[in-house]
């Protein structure tokens, strides 16, 4: 239309931008930055920081610059285009070893903490926990799944096992790490809100490689869980380009849990009720994992709607979490065996406890109708169809993730925000 136009953008995000214009092949597109974040001010707030305010790349003036950048003409140095060109690099390195780890820190192909060097030896060896052919392409990803705006990036069998070598796992849990990769669902989020990944794990897959699901089941206590948490979260770094501070992972004040993840066998062995997989469609024995994302899981002590007394109501403390928690991710809660036991006394199928929990939302109606209300009254049981692959839920499912898991030396469980998105059969990729 030839009308002339300018962005204006956070200056917080002026890294991120920048890239995106050189791989547009617009390395000098006219950006007019601005102190932020803008919502949550007053209108005089506004105008001090933004109208009145100045540039916090350049030092000048933002109204000043803004005319300049709508009256000034192009200069041959605006008229350049260019792009980013991105290889994989050579397919080896040779170095000493303390030159490689070096190397590694470096180039950010790691979590910052050290790693297993992936030798061929030992991609070789890891190779041996699936049958699929190593050149295999088996998934894409781009940070939060965002490909219109980062490119996705595809991998293959080899390059999940090298970085399951890098993060310490041993070949057998390579199957697993298979199932989760070829979800293409990301470890760590672009987000500035700093989500969370989760994968729940059911079925004989959980004693076939060491799954903690007793004592200390979500903590790092388990070769398997943290391996696993860790290989996922090395995976979105180095085949989905994530996690890159100032372009590709902007969480705000972070999340440690980003390290390894929260990775939960379910204790099905103590359960009261049907495993998560079971209630997802699956049969039970069947080793499934399930990928799930939101903000973590803390201790119920921690929330004001528990209250601790000589008698509990574990329902009802239940239910007035929910009652407290946004559309977004919904509610999960991970109960230890006692608490779940405690529940089962109450409702004695899980689809009668989520429909006291929070009754099914009414779809069409926006986000205000999805969030879930507090009622009495129950509702219509979850579906228990697993998710097809590739697709996510809507935001606002009826379902409320229940895994019981942990041990049973005290009356202790966590609530939080984490929303279900596809599980994934992991016999499949043996």
């Amino acid at each position: 239309m030839r009308i002339p136009a300018i962005a204006l953008v956070l200056s917080e995000f002026y890294e991120q931008e920048k890239e995106k214009a050189y791989n547009e092949g617009m390395p000098n597109i006219r950006t007019q930055w601005v102190l932020g974040p803008v919502w949550a001010k007053t209108k005089e707030q506004l105008k001090k920081d933004v109208i009145n305010g100045v540039n916090p790349i350049s030092g000048r003036p933002v109204m000043q610059e803004i005319v300049e950048k709508f009256t000034k003409p192009l200069s041959e140095e605006d008229k350049k285009t260019g792009e980013i060109k991105r290889t994989k690099g050579p397919l080896t390195f040779t170095d000493t070893e303390e030159n490689l780890h070096k190397m590694f820190l470096d180039k950010r192909y790691t979590d910052f903490l050290p790693i297993v060097l992936p030798t061929e030896e030992r991609v070789a060896e890891m190779l041996k926990g699936t049958s699929r052919d190593p050149d295999e392409v088996i998934g894409r990803m781009s940070p939060t799944n965002t490909g219109g705006y980062f490119e996705y990036w595809t991998f293959t069998v080899k390059d999940v096992a090298i970085n399951a070598v890098m993060a310490g796992c041993n070949p057998e849990y390579l199957p697993l790490l298979l199932a989760v990769a070829s979800t293409g669902k990301e470890a760590i989020s672009v987000s500035d809100n700093g989500f969370v990944g989760a994968l729940v794990i059911n079925g004989d897959i959980r004693d076939e490689i060491g799954l903690n699901y007793d004592v200390a089941a979500v903590g790092p206590y388990a070769h398997a869980n943290t391996t696993i948490g860790r290989a996922w979260s090395l995976i979105a770094i180095n085949l989905g380009n994530c996690g890159k501070v100032g372009t590709t992972y902007m969480g705000t004040i972070g999340n440690p849990m980003n390290l390894i993840n929260i990775v939960i066998a379910e204790n099905e062995e103590k359960s009261p009720y049907p495993p998560f997989s079971v209630r997802r469609g699956f049969q039970k024995g069947e080793s499934v994992v399930t990928l799930f994302e939101g903000w973590g899981i803390l201790s119920a002590a921690n929330w004001g709607a528990n209250r601790w007394g000589s008698e509990m109501d574990y329902p009802q403390i239940m239910k007035d979490i929910t009652a407290q928690q946004g559309f977004l991710f919904g509610t999960c809660f991970v109960l230890s065996p006692p608490i779940a036991n405690f529940v089962k006394e109450r409702f004695e199928t899980m689809e009668e406890l989520e429909a006291f929990l929070a009754p099914a939302p009414a779809f069409g109606g926006g986000f205000a109708k999805m969030k879930p209300k507090p009622s009495a009254e129950g509702g219509e049981p979850a579906a228990k169809k697993p998710m097809p692959k590739g697709k996510m839920p809507a935001f606002g499912g009826s379902s409320i993730p229940i895994i019981v898991t942990g041990g049973s030396n005290n009356n202790y469980w966590s609530a939080g925000g984490l929303r279900p998105s596809q599980s994934v059969l992991i016999d499949e990729w043996r």
